[in-house]
């Protein structure tokens, strides 16, 4: 038998605490509760979507190595865990907005995310594959470019400056509690922002973490291999 077949192990069973049927009506009863007068989401204007959603929820959970993602062997999903729920609803909005149907669906999906969260994570932004919310209340992510094994924080920031550059990230990023990185920001593979950093701007070399802010920021060489500290190998 070669490497790469010994290497292989078979995926870990996967739980979800609501099935597809219920987890379509407790969403269209959320999105409902939400609407204006008169306008009411039913579970079949959800269900549609949730099939992919749920595959993309099953493939970033499993690489995600932190408790109640994973208890012995088993991933899971609960939503009643609003880390959980906030990517599963960032991931419900995106899936609908690349169909390109029902951009009223997406809208509503984004701000009941917000309303339940407080986290600005708008259905057009691109995360990755895989990424990690630890809880966001507060943060909000612009169009920059991400990458695999992002992990965000309580009340960071991305964005751009007036002239609409965004920062772009490699795999590998870690945004502590109130960290912001603005503008154009070229950022290396495990980067770590430190809690309360500010970047402006600014390139930022792989294997770094940030501390302090901008223009008084201090970059310090860093060891720490993101994917190692959150994710499964």
């Amino acid at each position: 038998m070669s490497d790469l077949m010994k290497s292989r192990r078979p995926l870990p069973s996967f739980v979800w605490s609501l099935d597809r049927d219920e987890l379509s009506a407790y969403v269209a009863r959320q999105l409902s509760f939400f609407a204006p007068p008169g306008r009411i989401y039913a579970a079949a204007d959800v269900r549609p979507f949730i099939p992919a959603a749920c595959r993309r929820v099953e493939k970033c959970f499993r690489a995600i190595r932190r408790k109640y993602y994973c208890v012995d062997g088993r991933c899971q999903f609960s939503h009643l865990h609003g880390d959980h729920y906030a990517a599963f609803l960032y991931l419900l909005g995106n899936t609908i907005h690349q169909t390109g149907r029902r951009p009223d669906l997406s809208d509503a999906t984004f701000l009941l995310n917000k309303m339940l969260h407080g986290l600005d994570a708008f259905y057009a932004i691109e995360l990755p594959d895989i990424f990690l919310f630890i809880h966001p209340v507060g943060t909000v992510l612009g169009n920059a470019r991400y990458r695999d094994y992002f992990v965000v924080y309580q009340n960071c920031a991305i964005g751009s400056t007036s002239d609409g550059a965004y920062p772009q990230f490699s795999a590998g990023t870690v945004l502590f509690a109130k960290a912001a990185v603005i503008g154009n920001c070229r950022v290396g593979s495990n980067v770590v922002f430190g809690a309360n950093s500010f970047v402006l701007n600014v390139s930022v070399s792989s294997g770094t973490t940030v501390v302090g802010t901008y223009p008084q920021h201090r970059l310090i060489s860093s060891k720490d291999i993101v994917s190692e500290k959150y994710f499964a190998p």
